[in-house]
């Protein structure tokens, strides 16, 4: 009976000890920061797989003090409702762009039509001197620091008509998002552009209420225009990107050495998205194509050169001198 007890006693103490173990384990390894990343788009998306090998990241890159907890599909809130959040420090980052010319001006030209011709033209922008003074004026004003940038699907027309010059814009109904420079421009190029909802534009293409619209191909695939399209002209007037950012107030509270850490992860980040997003762009167009769309190349220059006038007379100040600058590095 005494040996029987003493057993017992003994296997207790072991398995308390190892609990005592377990839970400084435990302990060590739990993170002493958490950073919440809310973000609008939804799983399947570059901007997420990006988010996530940023998580990743940087719980490597400090040994787990880091931890990165990501929100897809707006359930952290809407854009807006993030970035003042973010200037509250109630959230800690978000993926965003143009939207902060509400407080930045010069993030209005993350989204200028004709000013970026190419991959390698938005990477000299973004990448550049001027996308460091993009950046400096949005942690200045709008209290939010850009550590990394995605590139976006360029906006291209569909329509039921192929489109290989402006000239054959002449009388095309078509809808654009209600941005007056957008209205501006198309006007200019020939076109009979009207401000709608997107949630009204399948049935309004079905209708006949209007002839095309533009977008980036994986709008126009999920929106499944390829139902009432057959062509995806490739226009390209607009080519943009989108930041990663983080909230000065919470970028403030980090360490130096996590600072490093979180740059470093989102340079990765960066890199890593890129490639999914060029993968990604050619399975969209394949997509496209496999249902049934014609991929029409367009005259961009002239396009490009028609539209020129009406970018610079609807941009002003020192947007309009950037605007200036990035068409001349074109």
């Amino acid at each position: 009976m005494k040996t029987s007890n003493l057993r017992i006693l003994k296997s207790l103490a072991a398995g308390t000890l190892s609990l005592a173990f377990a839970c400084a384990a435990g302990t060590a390894g739990a993170a002493e920061t958490t950073l919440k990343l809310g973000h609008l788009a939804n799983e399947q998306t570059t901007w997420h797989k990006a988010s996530l090998k940023f998580a990743d990241e940087v719980s490597k890159l400090t040994d787990g003090r880091v931890k990165v907890e990501v929100y897809p599909n707006g359930s952290l809130g809407k854009e807006m409702d993030l970035i003042k959040g973010m200037q509250l420090g109630t959230v800690d980052m978000t993926i965003t762009g143009e939207s902060l010319q509400n407080w930045a001006p010069l993030a209005a030209l993350l989204a200028i039509p004709y000013a970026v011709h190419s991959l390698e033209g938005l990477d000299k922008v973004a990448g550049g001197n001027i996308g460091k003074k993009i950046e400096q004026q949005i942690e200045e004003k709008a209290r939010i620091r850009p550590i990394a940038y995605f590139a976006r699907g360029p906006r291209d027309l569909t329509s039921n008509r192929p489109i290989h010059t402006p000239d054959d814009l002449k009388g095309l109904k078509m809808r654009v998002p209600n941005v007056p420079l957008f209205m501006a421009v198309w006007k200019a190029l020939g076109a009979r552009p009207t401000p709608m909802a997107f949630s009204e534009v399948f049935t309004s293409l079905q209708n006949g209420t209007i002839d095309a619209q533009e977008n980036p191909l994986a709008l126009i695939k999920s929106a499944n225009f390829n139902e009432v399209q057959k062509y995806v002209n490739r226009t390209e007037h607009v080519r943009s990107w989108i930041y990663l950012t983080i909230s000065t107030i919470t970028w403030n509270k980090l360490s130096k050495e996590d600072q490093q850490a979180v740059m470093q992860a989102a340079k990765t980040a960066q890199a890593y998205e890129r490639d999914l997003f060029l993968k990604d762009e050619k399975q969209l167009e394949q997509d496209l194509k496999n249902a049934g769309m014609t991929f029409v190349d367009v005259d961009q220059k002239a396009f490009a050169k028609k539209a020129h006038d009406a970018v610079l007379a609807n941009v002003q100040g020192e947007v309009k001198k950037y605007v200036e600058e990035i068409m001349k590095q074109q």
